[in-house]
């Protein structure tokens, strides 16, 4: 979605082959003739002595989003070892952002949307209810993971979900122990209140563009019969309103800048990079640490204390596949020695499509312009000379959340307003002065799942999201549309209103409109829920209410996998929560908690807006 630096191709992903093979122990037993307790004596004491030599209290798989975080708030204590393991990059060049500008340029995001160096670059299987498209999946693979590489837009999501969370089995996870988290993780420019903080280390800002088309947009939508908001993150998210972004002097603030940096320095922390970590190691079912490959030689590194995976929603769940946990059957069919039979590693897979409405606009005020060359040459060099400009924003500046219909008690569908044209996740330049929402539901009913593809860690897993598959989704994505185009029919919208691009005035009927959501919908790039957080006792779950694995010991998940269901909004800030949350839980410190905050509930549920 970046809007101002376009104009290139994306390479085609190609992922190195790791070297070498599995060490074979029932060949060495053989060869030495050792009796099979003798073997697994010499066996444990071996690795024992290696664990002295190369061993954490601590070991981190993947420097994003939640790794960030975990490996800040766990060496605050000096006498805790920590060892965080990333499979991307750093975000710096020679330990300068500016040289980097690609990551920290807000406005020039999509360059690492479509950059292998810095992405995963997953695609989905081809999806049977949306004319068997290939969904593109970027995830970031670098320090910083997909905060690296995001819209830097900054949404909780709802008080409800996390309440749904509890009630779905992550006891202790309701709104009133989440809310403290997300205060401790920011600092909100305009000071801290009942819902903002003011002392973390998560900068969050405001736009500053105040652009004629972002205000038009507020007052059509107020004109529309929905209500202003002044803080979607705090007492009321319906409505529409300026939007929160984790956006710092002009920089992006990933976690990587807001937690791993200020924490390098210190000894207890190593961090590494261009690490891919293949295997979780075992005894029985003890995890004792994890085997990486690096340079293109195999290590192993131990964990005297816990192994935490935070690599996401994708690589999370395949790491634990790939190490002998998950659906035996599964597992059995790829050769893959079983260590714990846990059927819902993979599953409950859930992200929000989402789809662009777009309007030619009669006068030359969008960014169309500042995508020339010697413009955007211009608003670079301003950029890099003191981070201010139109590069200083990812001009996502307005926003909000409404109700699809009567009834449903709060908001279901998200709008990120843009005064620009995107095509193809920004990967084309735009061809005309033209305005666009993205808009989508946040709870479809459409649940999808993730499954090795084979035994090789390089990879990727077959990902299935199964968009579309209940009638539920398709009535949400006509309701989509139609509240859209009511929108922009208002009349602020009269001066700047052209042609509609998007789906076009050709596209009325319902069947049309469902025609125009197969074709055109794509990823908001939510993926979620795969390491699902719920009870021992449900068969389904894959992490305890502590982010333990349940079935084994000493190892964690802690990231957007182990979500029980996804929440209404983007996933940046809730991922940054749960790591907040997490490393209080890890500590064995008591949850944070904050009785009854109001939270807004409309007046009545009998009308939609």
């Amino acid at each position: 979605m970046s809007y101002l630096m376009k104009g290139f191709k994306c390479r085609s992903p190609m992922m190195c082959k790791a070297a070498g093979g599995l060490f074979k122990a029932h060949t060495l037993k053989n060869i030495l003739g050792i009796s099979e307790q003798q073997f697994k004596i010499s066996r444990a004491s071996s690795q024992l002595s290696s664990a002295k030599a190369n061993s954490y209290n601590y070991v981190i798989v993947g420097a994003g989003s939640a790794g960030c975080v975990l490996a800040n708030r766990l060496t605050e204590d000096p006498l805790s070892t920590v060892l965080l393991l990333e499979a991307g990059p750093k975000d710096t060049l020679l330990g300068s952002k500016r040289l980097m500008w690609k990551i920290h340029m807000p406005a020039a995001l999509t360059y690492n949307l479509c950059d292998e160096k810095y992405n995963w670059y997953y695609h989905t299987t081809p999806q049977k209810h949306m004319d068997n498209r290939i969904m593109y999946w970027p995830r970031g693979r670098v320090w910083g993971g997909s905060s690296s590489l995001n819209a830097m837009v900054y949404i909780r999501g709802h008080a409800e979900d996390y309440n749904r969370w509890s009630r779905e089995g992550a006891l202790g996870w309701d709104y009133e122990h989440c809310l403290p988290y997300f205060k401790k993780a920011q600092t909100h420019e305009l000071g801290p209140d009942q819902y903002r903080g003011g002392n973390g280390p998560l900068h969050v800002s405001r736009g500053k563009t105040n652009h004629p088309l972002h205000q038009a947009f507020l007052e059509a939508t107020q004109q529309a019969g929905y209500p202003f908001t002044d803080d979607m993150n705090g007492h009321q998210q319906e409505g529409f309103g300026w939007m929160d972004m984790t956006i710092h002097q002009g920089q992006r603030w990933s976690t990587a800048s807001a937690y791993l940096r200020p924490a390098i320095s210190r000894p207890n922390l190593s961090v590494t990079e261009k690490t891919l970590v293949t295997k979780i190691l075992f005894q029985g079912t003890k995890c004792i640490g994890v085997e990486y490959v690096r340079n293109g030689q195999r290590k192993k590194v131990f964990a005297n204390k816990e192994v935490i995976l935070s690599g996401g929603a994708i690589n999370s769940p395949q790491l634990l596949m790939l190490s002998g946990i998950g659906n035996a059957d599964d597992l059995k069919k790829l050769g893959i020695p079983v260590v714990c039979h846990l059927p819902g590693v993979g599953q409950n897979l859930q992200d929000h499509l989402e789809v662009y409405v777009q309007q030619k606009c009669t006068k030359p005020i969008t960014l169309y312009r500042a995508q020339k060359p010697l413009n955007m040459v211009r608003i670079g060099l301003e950029w890099l000379w003191k981070f201010t400009g139109e590069g200083a924003t990812a001009h996502l500046e307005t926003g909000g959340f409404i109700r699809s219909e009567p009834g449903v008690p709060h908001p279901d569908i998200q709008f990120h307003f843009l005064p620009s044209q995107v095509i193809d996740h920004g990967r084309v330049a735009s061809t005309v002065e033209a305005y666009q929402v993205h808009v989508g539901p946040m709870r479809s009913t459409s649940v999808g799942w993730l499954k090795l593809k084979s035994t090789d860690p390089n990879d990727h897993p077959i990902i299935e999201p199964n968009y579309m598959s209940t009638e539920r989704d398709v009535w949400e994505f006509r309701q989509c549309i139609k509240l859209t185009r009511e929108i922009f029919a208002q009349k602020p919208f009269e001066k700047f209103r052209g042609p509609e691009i998007q789906p076009g005035n050709h596209v009325q009927s319902d069947k049309e409109i469902d025609a125009f959501i197969r074709q055109k919908a794509d990823s908001a790039y939510h993926p979620s829920c795969t390491c699902k957080m719920g009870q021992p006792s449900d068969s389904t779950a894959v992490v305890d209410p502590q982010t333990k694995v349940i079935g084994v010991e000493n190892l964690r998940v802690v990231d957007a996998s182990i979500m029980p269901s996804v929440v209404t909004g983007n996933l940046n800030a809730p991922t940054i929560m749960i790591a907040e949350k997490a490393a209080d839980i890890i500590k064995g410190l008591p949850s944070l908690q904050e009785k009854n905050v109001p939270v807004y509930k409309p007046k009545t549920l009998e009308t939609q807006r």
